[in-house]
């Protein structure tokens, strides 16, 4: 299984290899993250990386003191399935 790492360059979490590693992209803006799209290739589906790509962005969040905008429908679902980043929803 792939480690999550934070790519503040390109504005995304990510894990597994390049050029195409699973995702989590974001937007920053006013205290605000927005989480905009999460994907995850065909060769990493079934892994659970989109869920550890969700948990990392949305303890980002949290240890940066940002409330967060799930546009992303997974990243939507999965707050709504763990409420304890409930909190975090601008």
């Amino acid at each position: 299984m792939a480690d999550v790492r934070h790519n503040a360059a390109h504005h995304r979490f990510e894990a597994g290899a390049e050029p195409h590693p699973a995702i989590i992209v974001y937007r920053l803006k006013d205290g605000v993250v927005d989480l905009v799209h999460t994907e995850v290739p065909e060769q990493y589906q079934g892994q659970g990386l989109a869920g550890k790509l969700a948990t990392a962005a949305l303890e980002w969040a949290r240890a940066s003191g940002l409330k967060v905008i799930p546009s992303c429908p997974y990243v939507s679902n999965y707050i709504g399935k763990h409420p304890e980043f409930a909190d975090l929803v601008a």
